[in-house]
C-alpha cells in the first residue's frame, strides 16, 4: 500500500472511530440507565415490606425525563473526558513516553546500548525522509517499544532497556522499521486520537470504581423497614457493570483497530530491511523471553495498542487482544521458522563489552559501492527524472538501499558536525551557519546583525563551526538538519521564540529573502513548532494559484533562462488537471508562506498530483542537480509528504 492510500485511509478510520464511540456511548448510556432504574426502583421500595424486582416493577421506574438525564449526563462525562485526555496529549508523543516512565536518551550518550539504538533510528530517519524522532527509553527489562505522536515533528520513539540490550543490531532495524511503518502510514495519529476518544468511555469506569471504593467506608444502618443495604448493594453492582461495559467497550474498539495494522507494519518492516530474520528473531526473542513483552508501568493499558508486542497481558478472549497472536506474526514474516521459541539471548555484560558498531558497507547487507561519499558523488552525477519519479513511488516504504544510502550520507558528514548536530546550543549554530551567504562582503553583514541578538555561546560555536560549515556538501545541508532538529525540538518556548528571531535576522540583513533561505527557515519551522495549517479537506482544483506560485518559484530556482523556465513549468503542467502560467513576480515570500500553508490541507490522494509536477519541473532537461533534488525533498517535507533519498539508478 503507498504512502497516500494509507494516510487516506487512516484518515477514514477516524470516521469510524466515531461512528464505534458513538455505539460505546449510546450501550453505555443504555447501561447506565438500567443500573439507575434498579437503584431507583429499590429505593421506591424501601417502604415495602418486601423487594419487588419484576420487569413491570423495572418499568414503572422508567421516564424520559430519567432516560434523557442519564444520556446527557454519560454524554458530557465522554465527551469532556476525550477533551481533557487530548489536551493532555497535545505536545505529542513525549506525554505518553513521560507518562510510561520514559526519558529522553542524551544525544551524546556515552552508554553503547543507547548509542546503538540512537544510530539505527537517524539511520532510518535519513532514508524514509522523515525528521529523526527523539527516543525515549523504559527502564524495564521486557522487549518492547513504541512510537507515539501526531505529525512527524512531534514523533518519539520509545524503547525498553531490555529491547536494546538484547537485540542484535539487525534486531533493533526491525523493530525500528515495524515503528517507523506506523508513523509513515498514518496509525500514529490514529493510535493517538483513539487514546483521547476512548479515555471519554473509560471514564465512566474509572469514575465508578471510585465511588464503589468509596461505599467501603459507608456506613449501612440497620433497621425493620429500612433497605439501604439492599440499594448501596444495588449501586455497587450497576457502578461495576458500568466500569465493566466501559473498559469492554474501550477494549474492544481498540483491538478492532490494532491488529491488523501490526501485520502491515511487520510486512514494512521486512520491506524496509530487506531482512525478515531482523524483525522475525525479534519476535521470537519475545516469546523466549522470561518477562515477554509485558510493561510494568501503570499506565500500560490506556497505551496497550501502540506497543511493537502485546504490552499488557490480555484476557480471557483473543478478541480483546491489542496484538496478532505472537506466532502468526513470526510465521507470517518468516515461513520456515520452526515454532520454538529458543533464541539465545546475550547477557547484559557481554552485550556492554561488545565494541559499538561503526557505519560499515557489511553491515545488514549494505550496498558495497557506497561507501564513504561513494554513494553521494554517484547521486550527484546521474540523478534524472527516474530517480525522483522512484523516490515519489517509494515513500512510505523505503527500501534498503535507501538505508544504505543513509548511512553514506552519515559516514560523509564530518564526525565534529555530527556531534555538534546533537547539542542545543551547536545545533542552532550549525543552522544559523547554513543561512551564511557565500558572498564574504555580505556574511559581514549578516555576522554583524547575528551578534547584536544572538547568545554568546551561540555566537561562538558559530565561529568555530562557521568555516568548516561554508564546505558542506549540498547533498548533506538537510541530512545534518534531520540530525539537528531532536536537539532543536528540546528548546523551551522562549529559547525557541529567540532562535526564530536570530533566523530572520540573518535573513533580513541583505534586505531580500532567497529561495534558499526561506526553505531553510520554512522547514526548521515546520518541525520544532505546530504548524495549525488546519484539516487535509482541500482538493487540488481548489489550489490553483497557490501550485501556480509553488511550480514558479521552484522553475526559477532551477533555471536562469526564460525559455527553459517556461519549458519546466510546461512539463510541470502535464502532470496537473489545470493550465501554468508564468508569473513575473515571485519574490513575495510571505506570500508563498501562505500558499504553503494551503497545500498542506490537500487530500492525501491529490498530494500525488503536485509532487509530479514538482519533479517534472526540475528534471525537465533530462538531468536533477544536487541542489534541485534537495530543494525538492526539502518542499516535500514542508508539505508533510517524507521523501527517502533520490537514488542514482533506479528506474
Amino acid at each position: 500500500m503507498d504512502f497516500f492510500t494509507a494516510q487516506d485511509k487512516a484518515r477514514r478510520k477516524t470516521g469510524r472511530l466515531v461512528v464505534l464511540m458513538v455505539l460505546a456511548v449510546l450501550a453505555l448510556i443504555a447501561v447506565t440507565t438500567l443500573a439507575i432504574t434498579i437503584a431507583l426502583h429499590l429505593m421506591g421500595e424501601q417502604s415495602a415490606t418486601q423487594t419487588n424486582l419484576s420487569a413491570q416493577g423495572m418499568w414503572s421506574a422508567l421516564s424520559i425525563e430519567l432516560v434523557t438525564g442519564v444520556a446527557i449526563a454519560v454524554l458530557a462525562v465522554v465527551v469532556l473526558g476525550g477533551l481533557f485526555k487530548r489536551s493532555q496529549l497535545r505536545r505529542g508523543g513525549r506525554v505518553v513516553a513521560e507518562a510510561l516512565g520514559g526519558r529522553e536518551i542524551n544525544l551524546n550518550t556515552r552508554d553503547a546500548d543507547e548509542r546503538r539504538i540512537l544510530n539505527v533510528v537517524e539511520e532510518m530517519a535519513i532514508a524514509s525522509g522523515t525528521p529523526v524522532p527523539s527516543v525515549y527509553v523504559l527502564e524495564e527489562e521486557s522487549i518492547n517499544a513504541f512510537a507515539a505522536g501526531y505529525q512527524t515533528n512531534d514523533a518519539v520513539i520509545g524503547i525498553t532497556r531490555g529491547t536494546i540490550r538484547n537485540l542484535t543490531r539487525d534486531e533493533l532495524q526491525g523493530v525500528v522499521a515495524h515503528e517507523f511503518s506506523h508513523i509513515l502510514h498514518g496509525d500514529m495519529r490514529l493510535n493517538m486520537r483513539l487514546i483521547s476518544i476512548l479515555h471519554g468511555i473509560l471514564i465512566i469506569g474509572l469514575l465508578g470504581g471510585t465511588l464503589l471504593r468509596s461505599m467501603r467506608f459507608r456506613r449501612v444502618g440497620g433497621g425493620k423497614r429500612d433497605n439501604s443495604g439492599a440499594v448501596v448493594l444495588a449501586l455497587g453492582a450497576a457502578l461495576m457493570l458500568i466500569g465493566y461495559a466501559g473498559t469492554f467497550f474501550g477494549n474492544l474498539i481498540k483491538s478492532a483497530v490494532s491488529r491488523q495494522r501490526e501485520y502491515l507494519a511487520d510486512a514494512s518492516a521486512v520491506q524496509f530491511t530487506r531482512n525478515p530474520k531482523g524483525i522475525g528473531n525479534a519476535l521470537v526473542k519475545i516469546g523466549s523471553h522470561s518477562q515477554g513483552s509485558h510493561l510494568q508501568a501503570t499506565q500500560a493499558a490506556e497505551f496497550s495498542h501502540l506497543f511493537f508486542g502485546q504490552g499488557v497481558r490480555q484476557g480471557f478472549s483473543q478478541m480483546m487482544a491489542t496484538h496478532p497472536p505472537l506466532k502468526d506474526r513470526i510465521k507470517r514474516v518468516m515461513p520456515d521458522w520452526n515454532g520454538r521459541f529458543e533464541a539465545t539471548l546475550p547477557t547484559p555484560q557481554a552485550e556492554s563489552d561488545a565494541p559499538e558498531p561503526e557505519y560499515n558497507n557489511e553491515r545488514s547487507g549494505a550496498d558495497p559501492t557506497l561507501g564513504r561519499g561513494a554513494g553521494l558523488g554517484a547521486t550527484a552525477a546521474v540523478l534524472t527524472g527516474a530517480s525522483a519519479q522512484a523516490a515519489i513511488n517509494t515513500m512510505g516504504q523505503p527500501g534498503q538501499r535507501h538505508l544504505a544510502q543513509a548511512r553514506a550520507t552519515l559516514e560523509a558528514l564530518p564526525e565534529r558536525i555530527k556531534t555538534a548536530a546533537h547539542e542545543p546550543y551547536a545545533a542552532r549554530a550549525l543552522v544559523y551557519s547554513l543561512l551564511l551567504s557565500q558572498d564574504k562582503t555580505m556574511r559581514h553583514h549578516q555576522l554583524k546583525a547575528l551578534h547584536q541578538v544572538a547568545l554568546p555561546d551561540v555566537y561562538r560555536a558559530l565561529m568555530d563551526y562557521g568555516p568548516e560549515m561554508l564546505r558542506l556538501d549540498v547533498q548533506l545541508r538537510l541530512p545534518l538538519i534531520e540530525l539537528a532538529l531532536p536537539a532543536l525540538r528540546s528548546l523551551s518556548m522562549e529559547q525557541a521564540q529567540h532562535f526564530r528571531l536570530c533566523m530572520e535576522r540573518l535573513i533580513e540583513a541583505d534586505g531580500q529573502v532567497s529561495l534558499l533561505e526561506w526553505t531553510l527557515y520554512q522547514l526548521v519551522l515546520n518541525n520544532i513548532s505546530k504548524q495549525g495549517s488546519g484539516p487535509a479537506n482541500l482538493k487540488i482544483n481548489d489550489l490553483q494559484r497557490e501550485c501556480q506560485m509553488l511550480l514558479t518559484v521552484l522553475a526559477t530556482a532551477g533555471q536562469d533562462d526564460p525559455v527553459e523556465r517556461s519549458a519546466a513549468l510546461n512539463a510541470a503542467e502535464r502532470e496537473l488537471p489545470f493550465s501554468l502560467r508564468a508569473t513575473d513576480d515571485i519574490s513575495d515570500m510571505r506570500a508563498l508562506s501562505l500558499a504553503v500553508e494551503r497545500l498542506r490541507r490537500l487530500k492525501p490522494l491529490h498530494k500525488p498530483a503536485l509532487l509530479q509536477a514538482m519533479a517534472r519541473c526540475i528534471e525537465h532537461s533530462g538531468r536533477i542537480l544536487p541542489a534541485e533534488a534537495e530543494l525538492f525533498r526539502a518542499m516535500a517535507d514542508i508539505l508533510d509528504c517524507p521523501m527517502p533519498p533520490l537514488l542514482s539508478d533506479e528506474a
